[in-house]
């Protein structure tokens, strides 16, 4: 199966290239489903309910997030009552929500996407790497699909790469959001685990990480609070396709790609 994985989506100019790049990155790479990072959607934020049934809609299969998930009090019941929306699976226990879930293929099997978040320079929460051990140890190993996905929305490069080694040969995939900067590291691990550090935005690419760049830039030169708002123009869809075998769950194919919104016009 072919799936594509479509970076932090950032505010609505993200919300509006990822609607329009979707047709577009099904035709050219022939995926089967889409999932992407939502947890910027709102505002550059947080992600509201209306907001995640947009990109739902739009024809995301499953939306992963973040540290930022919690920014907007009213998704916590959204995040109750819809299984598409995953929230990081190694906060303690009690936060609204699930860390994981299983998904149809479409084909009559099933899929699991499991979200996390890394430790490292991030807010704190359980460990990522022990909640994955008793989650695959434990919980649900028998009754696992082989096609497993990994987010790991974490800040460090160490940790994510540190993750991909520890989960080579167990999950299909382990693929980093958060610092919105597409990593030139995809690859396949010898066990046959699919990995990249980061998948990249769908935002602004004249920008300080999908933000106005004045904002940003204000902020480190005086080191004081600075309101930053979601940049609006020359906006990029970047992300990964994948290719799983289904029979084995591992991976055959990763590769990285940047769509912008002139490009899908031009077509």
């Amino acid at each position: 199966m072919k799936f594509a994985f479509l970076g932090d989506i950032c505010g609505r100019a993200g919300r509006r290239a990822v609607r329009e790049c979707i047709p577009r990155i099904r035709r050219l790479y022939g995926v089967d489903l889409i999932l992407g990072n939502a947890e910027n959607s709102a505002g550059g934020m947080g992600v509201t309910p209306e907001i995640a049934d947009e990109l739902l809609d739009a024809g995301i299969q499953v939306l992963t997030s973040g540290n930022h998930i919690w920014q907007k009090r009213e998704i916590y019941d959204y995040l109750n009552r819809t299984p598409e929306l995953l929230r990081p699976y190694n906060y303690p226990h009690g936060a609204p929500g699930r860390g994981w879930g299983l998904f149809p293929t479409g084909g009559g099997g099933e899929f699991l996407v499991v979200n996390l978040q890394g430790r490292v320079f991030m807010p704190p929460v359980d460990c990522p790497f022990q909640a994955m051990e008793a989650l695959l140890g434990e919980d649900i190993e028998k009754e696992s699909p082989k096609i497993r996905i990994v987010d790991l929305h974490a800040e460090a490069t160490s940790e994510k790469i540190a993750m991909g080694w520890f989960l080579d040969g167990r999950v299909s995939v382990v693929l980093g959001t958060h610092t919105h900067v597409q990593t030139a590291d995809e690859r396949i691990l010898p066990e046959g685990t699919g990995y990249i550090t980061d998948v990249g935005m769908s935002g602004s690419v004249n920008s300080v990480l999908g933000m106005k760049k004045e904002g940003a830039i204000r902020r480190f030169v005086t080191g004081l609070p600075e309101r930053l708002e979601p940049a609006k123009k020359n906006v990029v869809v970047m992300g990964i396709v994948f290719e799983v075998d289904e029979s084995t769950g591992k991976c055959k194919h990763i590769e990285r790609f940047q769509m912008s919104e002139e490009e899908v016009r031009k077509v």
